[in-house]
This record gives C-alpha cells, sequence and structure tokens, in this order.
C-alpha cells in the first residue's frame, strides 16, 4: 500500500517507484478509504453549518488527498474532446499544460453535479453522506483498476503501461473482484436500494473504454483519472435520489 499511497495521495509517502506502484494496482479501491476520510469528517460538520458548505469542503478534501491528479486529467481530456482530427493530434493536447474552454466545462460537468448530491446527502442525513462519500471515493478508484485491467494504452511509453502489464492474470481477477465488491460494505450500511449504486462502476468503464479507444487510440494516465472522476460523480448523483 506504501507505494499505491506515495504515487495516487498527496501524503508524504516516499521511497516507492512506479513499478512497485503498477504491481499493487489490484489494490488501488482501497486507496479510496484514505482519500474519504478528510472528506467523510468534514461532511459530520453539516450538523453545525450549513450542508452546501460541508459539502464544499468535503468534496475539496478529497480531491487535494489525491494531490488533485485525477482533476488534472479531467481538465485535460476535457480540452482533447474539443479537438477534431485524428487520435494523435488528440494525445498532444492532453500533454499541453495550456487549459482551454473544454477542460473548463469537463470540470464543471463531472464536479457541479457531485457537489450538489453531497450537498442534497448532507442535508437529508449527514452520517450517511459521510457513508456515500466513502462509497463514492472506493468507486472511483475501482473504475480507475476497471479501466487499467481492461482498456490497452494509446502509447508505449504511457504511464498506464506499467499498469496495464501488471494487471494480468490472478492479479487482473483480483482487482476486478475488489473493484466490483469494495464498495459494499459502505453502500449495505446506507440502506434500501443504495447498494445496486456499484454496477454504474463498470456502465461508466463500459462507456469510457470505446471513448477513449476511438478518441485517443486507447488509455493514458489522463483518461484512466477522469475516468474514476467520472464514476465517483455518477455514484453520488445516484444515490443522492435513493432512499
Amino acid at each position: 500500500m506504501r507505494a499505491l499511497l506515495s504515487f495516487f495521495t498527496a501524503l508524504p509517502v516516499r521511497g516507492a517507484s512506479l513499478e512497485a506502484a503498477a504491481q499493487r494496482a489490484y489494490l488501488l479501491p482501497l486507496v479510496g478509504l484514505v482519500t474519504g476520510v478528510p472528506g467523510a469528517a468534514l461532511l459530520l460538520l453539516a450538523y453545525a453549518m450549513p450542508p452546501g458548505v460541508a459539502a464544499t469542503l468535503a468534496l475539496g478534501a478529497v480531491l487535494l488527498m489525491a494531490g488533485l491528479h485525477h482533476t488534472d486529467g479531467v481538465l485535460d481530456v476535457g480540452d482533447a474532446l474539443m479537438v477534431r482530427g485524428a487520435p494523435e493530434r488528440r494525445r498532444a493536447v492532453l500533454k499541453d499544460t495550456r487549459v482551454g474552454v473544454g477542460g473548463i466545462g469537463a470540470l464543471f460537468l463531472v464536479y457541479a453535479p457531485a457537489l450538489a448530491a453531497l450537498a442534497a446527502l448532507a442535508e437529508a442525513s449527514p452520517v450517511r453522506a459521510a457513508l456515500v462519500l466513502f462509497a463514492g471515493e472506493v468507486c472511483a478508484r475501482s473504475a480507475m483498476v476497471l479501466t487499467l485491467a481492461f482498456g490497452k494504452p494509446a502509447e508505449p511509453d504511457s504511464s498506464s503501461v506499467p499498469f496495464v502489464r501488471a494487471l494480468r492474470g490472478p492479479r487482473k481477477a483480483a482487482g476486478t473482484a475488489l473493484a466490483l465488491l469494495g464498495p459494499l460494505p459502505f453502500l449495505l450500511l446506507t440502506g434500501g436500494l443504495a447498494p445496486l449504486a456499484v454496477l454504474f462502476v463498470p456502465l461508466v468503464v463500459l462507456v469510457a473504454l470505446p471513448l477513449t479507444r476511438r478518441t485517443f487510440g486507447g488509455i493514458g494516465g489522463d483518461a484512466v483519472g477522469a475516468t474514476g472522476e467520472a464514476a465517483r460523480t455518477v455514484v453520488l448523483v445516484v444515490l443522492s435520489g435513493v432512499k
């Protein structure tokens, strides 16, 4: 886990290589338990402050805990999707450090619904909102694992290559099982039909994989991160409407 925390969070964990993180990629959903802690704690402040404020602080906390790495992926993918032409041209935009209107629009489309859903959940029950946020964080990393396990890198030097290579055989099976079952403990605690929300994780991946293949020629680090962020939003929005 140290390698994963070093690569996928802002925690001051050092001494882990990219290859070491790739070898443990099947455990990536567990990283959501770590990134979810500050957000869940802040959601409990909804007992003493407006739910919208608590939800904003909570979402900001989980994004910062992840070092905003995947948020950067949302920006880059949003800009690249606005480009017309061959996958090579879109991949070039992914590497461009400038931010365009596509990236700003992608940020809004991914995070505004998530924030609204968290605020609604916090207003109804801060404790349930905290559990849902934990589930959302695990779901985000679960979607990333599934994307890496079943996707094909767009370029041979992509940062996703070591992870795709490592997620084969038993590791692929273990990662897939953990991705599908990892969010369930938190979803079961929220009661009702909430556990069905876990089905939306593979659905998001099923949409993302052909989209990335068609637009970029395959997956890369930005596409994997953006898929995880989109999965969190979908799960939060679904659960905000499920009793």
